[in-house]
């Protein structure tokens, strides 16, 4: 593979993708990048591309990948530029659309540690997929969506003949601070999940690329 060139995602397969280089951002230069050299790398792995779901994506602009968007972005502050991986706004909407799902006013029929409980399984569980990634801010944001929706289905099925003041929700239906807690169960969301980034460990990765593995193992 030449210096300085694209590398085409494989669609094909389905847990692949390349990131492009730092030149051929122009979309018809990349176009005409050579598979056949990706294909040829591929081969031995039992991999191949399929050309009606490959293209090529500068690194730059970003792709998005097993639920993760992947790009490289200038670290503020700085001048140095670092691969981010964080959730695609898919994988965003789909946790969202799922919370609603949970809060919808045809589980108002369950009890609310029923459905902290269920909020908090769902939420862990999606968090600990993404946590490696530059995720915290995401979380933080899911779990303020979660606590909107959750704070509507109990203003709705506890609302008696007045509406269901914040002073009275928080006195009956929180602990500490603003969490939601009922029956000893609380809301902890996907917040309660640590954020733990994988160590860069570059050349000491072995790759299809590396002539001699276990040395690049070794470092």
């Amino acid at each position: 593979m030449r210096a300085g060139e694209g590398v085409p995602e494989s669609r094909g397969h389905d847990d692949h993708r390349g990131s492009g280089g730092d030149h051929h951002r122009d979309p018809a230069r990349r176009a005409a990048f050579p598979a056949e050299e990706v294909a040829a790398v591929l081969a031995p792995l039992g991999l191949r591309l399929s050309p009606e779901k490959t293209r090529v994506a500068h690194i730059d602009e970003g792709f998005d990948f097993l639920g993760m968007h992947i790009r490289r972005q200038r670290k503020r502050g700085t001048q140095k530029y670092y691969v981010y991986t964080k959730p695609s706004r898919k994988a965003i909407q789909a946790i969202k659309d799922k919370v609603k799902a949970k809060t919808y006013r045809s589980t108002r029929h369950m009890g609310l540690d029923e459905v902290i409980t269920s909020l908090n399984r769902l939420l862990a569980g999606w968090a600990n997929y993404f946590r490696h990634g530059v995720s915290k801010d995401v979380f933080n944001a899911i779990d303020s969506h979660a606590w909107s929706r959750l704070m509507r289905w109990i203003r709705a099925k506890y609302k008696g003949k007045n509406r269901l003041g914040m002073k009275e929700l928080r006195r009956r239906f929180c602990g500490k601070g603003w969490r939601f807690a009922c029956n000893g169960v609380v809301f902890t969301g996907a917040s309660s999940v640590a954020v733990t980034r994988y160590r860069y460990r570059g050349s000491k990765i072995p790759t299809p690329w590396t002539p001699d593995p276990a040395t690049a193992a070794r470092g």
